[in-house]
């Protein structure tokens, strides 16, 4: 179900109050929950309650958290989350139930939440959304780091993204799992569970030239080395023939498609990998067959990285990077099928949702687009963002059922830096920098930030056109080096990645931001690691 929520925002103050819901359909994967958020229109005079009720419908569909709410004179535009729950059952039958959001004086609002039935799949189809229903396979080899940290035990279980991010990583070590290794422990979670479904994520990452504007995370094939059939012969079909394996069909495998690829074709062409990578067409074709050769899977999915809102957003790459997508897509054999979705902000720290401001807001007459942050960008965060490319995907040939991800692993930006209301400055800069939740010195910046956090915890059906938020990049594992370190994984050392340099054309010719004494990318970062679990928001528990 596809419901579009407006928010009629008064942030300046006057006019009528009111409850701002969003959104006010929701689906709930059976067996587990899914949120909507609540907050007012404007700031009250008193503490104004607000409550959640759950009327006539479905009865497995119950409120879990969240049914009274307290709104102050300081929290009224901070959103809060109403947390739904879905009770397994065993009938096939998508129920539905409606809450009444009220307020006293205030017009109520109804939520319609969905049951995402999952009893009346088999192993091995084909479902709209691979995380509904689903729990998430926990990757020991980072899990075992994570929980060796202090306080770590208490993110140690949560599914994160297995990088194949090199030819040797299919087959794996003696210190990390292979391909095989990491589907035959799922499968050992998967009995576990019971009949509920496992979600096992992979990042295919491993294009000749690839992420040709950045050294940190180059790799180890080149294009002018037989880079393109090396990558199809001896990474894509070594991959697609383990997972097609018929003893892991009953595995949900997301594949993430080659982060930072076509993004690069749209703005970074002026440097020679990237120029070569267009002029040969060898990432939209490396594109192309690691999507005909893993689509060709029935419980594969395959979601094509679509960068984030701070490389994207504005209008200039916006539509052209859309219309590159669906271009590529179309030269597959199976076409715009062989997509089931899009992921923004892997391995980013772009956040989530900025509760203070958004692309509307002015102040003192300015629009915040003209601050120095925005820069006229046309999205102030991920979530605004992924909804809107979409949208712009679906016009541009691709299916309206298309879902979108969003990894939130390490965007929370919580701690004692995170603004706790909207700034009352009348200066379009300073508001802004006083307002916004994303500390970064500049939205360019992306290697190992300082003062970030991890952001929200996975979960299905999140927002309207989401299929979850994941946490692709593993907490703790390094974006890149501080400084030049010799490797045999072709990984270079990028200047953005030290915290000493300052910074490009692409960060505004500004401080890196990032944190120093870091390994290569890849490589576990325990000082990262213990900053991200302090400054989580949500706070870990």
């Amino acid at each position: 179900m596809s419901v579009t929520a407006t928010e009629a925002d008064d942030d300046s103050g006057t006019g009528t109050q009111s409850l701002v819901v969003t959104p006010t359909a929701i689906s709930v994967p059976e067996g587990a929950t899914a949120t909507y958020s609540v907050k007012l229109s404007r700031q009250p005079t008193a503490n104004v309650t607000v409550t959640s009720t759950a009327g006539t419908g479905d009865a497995d569909l119950t409120i879990s958290a969240g049914a009274s709410l307290t709104f102050t004179t300081a929290n009224w535009n901070t959103a809060q989350n109403v947390t739904v729950a879905a009770a397994q059952d065993a009938d096939t039958t998508n129920g539905s139930r409606t809450i009444t959001v009220a307020s006293a004086g205030l017009t109520s609002v109804s939520v319609t939440a969905t049951e995402a039935d999952d009893d009346g799949g088999t192993p091995g189809t084909h479902v709209d959304n691979p995380y509904a229903g689903a729990t998430g396979y926990v990757n020991s080899d980072w899990s075992s780091k994570a929980a060796a940290e202090p306080g770590g035990s208490a993110v140690a279980n949560i599914s994160t993204g297995v990088w194949l991010d090199r030819i040797a990583a299919i087959a794996g070590s003696s210190s990390a799992k292979g391909l095989a290794a990491h589907l035959d422990a799922a499968l050992q979670q998967d009995a576990a569970n019971g009949s509920t479904p496992l979600t096992i994520q992979f990042v295919i990452y491993n294009l000749p030239n690839r992420d040709c504007s950045a050294l940190a995370s180059n790799g180890e094939l080149k294009i002018s080395e037989n880079g393109l059939n090396r990558y199809k012969t001896e990474y894509i079909d070594p991959i697609a023939a383990i997972m097609g394996q018929s003893k892991y069909s009953q595995l949900r495998i997301v594949t993430i498609i080659e982060i930072d690829s076509l993004p690069n074709l749209i703005t970074n062409t002026n440097i020679a990998a990237c120029q070569e990578a267009q002029q040969s067409g060898a990432y939209v074709q490396g594109v192309q067959y690691a999507l005909n050769k893993l689509h060709a899977i029935p419980n594969v999915y395959t979601y094509i990285d679509a960068a984030h809102h701070g490389w994207l957003g504005w209008d200039t790459n916006f539509g052209p990077a859309a219309q590159l997508f669906a271009s590529t897509v179309r030269g597959t054999t199976a076409g715009f099928a062989s997509v089931d979705g899009f992921i923004t902000n892997t391995a980013n720290y772009s956040s989530l949702t900025e509760p203070y401001f958004t692309i509307n807001t002015t102040v003192g007459g300015q629009t915040v687009r003209q601050s120095r942050w925005v820069d006229w960008n046309f999205y102030v965060d991920e979530l605004s963002y992924a909804q809107a490319f979409r949208q712009r995907l679906i016009s541009e040939g691709f299916a309206s059922n298309i879902g979108m991800l969003i990894d939130t692993s390490r965007n929370g930006w919580g701690g004692s830096a995170r603004p706790s209301g909207p700034s009352t400055s009348t200066n379009v800069d300073t508001f802004v920098n006083e307002s916004r939740v994303d500390r970064r010195i500049h939205a360019g910046n992306w290697c190992n930030q300082s003062g970030a956090g991890l952001g929200e915890r996975p979960r299905a059906n999140p927002a309207t056109g989401l299929d979850a938020y994941v946490w692709i990049k593993p907490p703790g594992e390094s974006d890149g080096s501080s400084s030049e370190i010799p490797n045999n994984e072709g990984k270079g050392f990028d200047r953005m990645c030290d915290p000493t340099y300052t910074g490009n054309a692409r960060n505004g010719n500004n401080l890196t931001g990032a944190l120093p004494n870091a390994p290569i990318s890849g490589q576990w970062f325990s000082a990262q690691f213990r900053q991200l679990l302090a400054n989580a928001y949500p706070p870990v528990n």
